[in-house]
């Protein structure tokens, strides 16, 4: 047993989990082994190796992604399979992301979550817009959050580590880079790869701390919340996992019947990645991992460096089922009841801030807040979401990379034609 846990990465990152979270209970507030003061300096100290970790990850990131897209833009053949394969991925993203906003909807106006809690959270203050006026100034908004999408200053998006912005600058480096003769870019080319494989060996140093970073993040997380917290949100929580898990088993039917992969094929692949995704609650850090498991799911290199990275930036349909979620359940806490059209233009808005969202931890709840003061919801209980905020959050990451890999699979086609598959891809 000891050799085939030291043997795997996947394995000893479970066992990590598991410790991590019998330490953090073990160390909580339930049993009261050690002050509140003690146990705030103990889990800093636990979680510093998920810090280096993570450190690690981010200072190689920005280069990381800016080669991994140029290389696989200028890698993937024809100009016509460079276009299916943006506008497919768009197509998922756009499909998925729906789809996830919708299930959370569904799931918490059935079961409404908030229903039950305390009366202190109820107001009075919203007046829901008219509808006409809300689709007005949100239509209004739109040009103005086009044009920001472009950096106006790349060099300075490149330094503040914003990684929508360095992933528009590479596509369109990449793009023109396909329009210029391959020779005059070879040595372009050349040093991105020279760049790209720098980066993934201090990804694969970063890996030996997985282990400890995981173990000890888990026990913070636990150390912090405590039991309490969570059984009094647990509907609350229980149904932002039930909607990541109807929209997990969504990714296992497209995998099944598009791609002929299975369940276990696929954990068996990808349940290493998933599980760091899980730990770190950031896709940007584990996109690495995704690239790796990608290429053991049978897709072509050019491809895994082109979507994991795009994915990573602009796949949140995990984020936009939580928010969804987070939203309805505040406002049922507070007695707000929405309208149709509220909800429909929830549903768009939450979708455009999902995608293009920063993969990692904790950013979604910026955009919760900012979503709801739109709505006239107060953020009054947004202690409660923000108590439970880490484990969801990781919940949605393993979600997200899922939605990574399945998208990266589908794709696969588009650059090598059937007939051309590795033998046992299909499978």
């Amino acid at each position: 047993m000891h050799s085939w846990i030291q043997t795997r990465l996947w394995a000893q990152v479970m066992v990590a989990l598991v410790l991590g979270i019998a330490t953090g209970l073990l160390l909580g507030p339930e049993y009261g082994l050690i002050s509140a003061e003690t146990a705030r300096w103990l889990g800093a100290w636990l979680a510093l190796p998920g810090q280096l970790f993570l450190g690690l990850i981010a200072m190689v990131l920005v280069p990381l992604v800016f080669a991994s897209i140029i290389g696989g833009l200028t890698g993937s053949g024809s100009s016509e399979a460079l276009q299916r394969i943006g506008l497919r991925f768009a197509g998922f993203v756009l499909a998925t992301t729906f789809a996830a906003a919708a299930i959370g909807i569904t799931l918490a106006d059935l079961l409404r979550p908030g229903a039950g809690l305390t009366s202190s959270f109820r107001t009075k203050s919203y007046t829901p817009l008219p509808e006409g006026e809300a689709a007005v100034f949100d239509l209004g908004k739109a040009p103005e959050m086009i044009s920001a999408i472009l950096p106006d200053n790349p060099t300075a998006s490149i330094v503040q580590g914003d990684l929508l912005a360095v992933v528009i600058l590479a596509l369109l480096v990449g793009i023109a880079a396909t329009q210029v003769a391959r020779e005059r870019i070879e040595p372009f080319l050349s040093v991105l790869d020279a760049l790209l494989s720098i980066c993934m060996t201090i990804v694969k140093w970063a890996m030996f701390l997985a282990p400890l970073a995981v173990f000890g993040m888990m026990a913070q997380l636990v150390m912090q919340i405590g039991l309490d917290t969570l059984i009094a949100v647990s509907a609350y929580v229980g149904t932002v996992l039930l909607g990541l898990l109807l929209l997990f088993l969504l990714y296992l039917a497209i995998l099944a019947i598009f791609c002929r992969i299975g369940p276990i094929t696929f954990f068996r692949k990808a349940g290493e990645t998933l599980l760091l995704a899980f730990s770190t609650s950031s896709s940007a850090a584990v996109m690495p991992s995704t690239v790796q498991s990608a290429k053991r799911l049978g897709v072509p290199r050019d491809v895994a460096n082109l979507v994991a990275p795009l994915g990573a930036t602009m796949n949140m349909a995990g984020t936009a089922l939580y928010q969804s979620v987070a939203i309805l359940f505040l406002a049922q806490m507070s007695g707000i009841e929405l309208s149709a059209g509220d909800i429909m233009i929830m549903t768009v808005t939450l979708v455009a801030s999902s995608i293009g969202a920063p993969g990692t931890p904790g950013v979604s709840i910026a955009i919760l807040v900012s979503v709801a003061a739109g709505f006239g919801i107060p953020a009054d209980g947004m202690v409660i979401v923000m108590g439970v905020d880490r484990l969801l959050d990781m919940s949605r990451t393993s979600v997200n990379v899922a939605g990574d890999l399945t998208a990266s699979t589908l794709l696969r086609s588009v650059a090598i034609p059937v007939d051309e598959k590795p033998a046992g891809q299909g499978t």
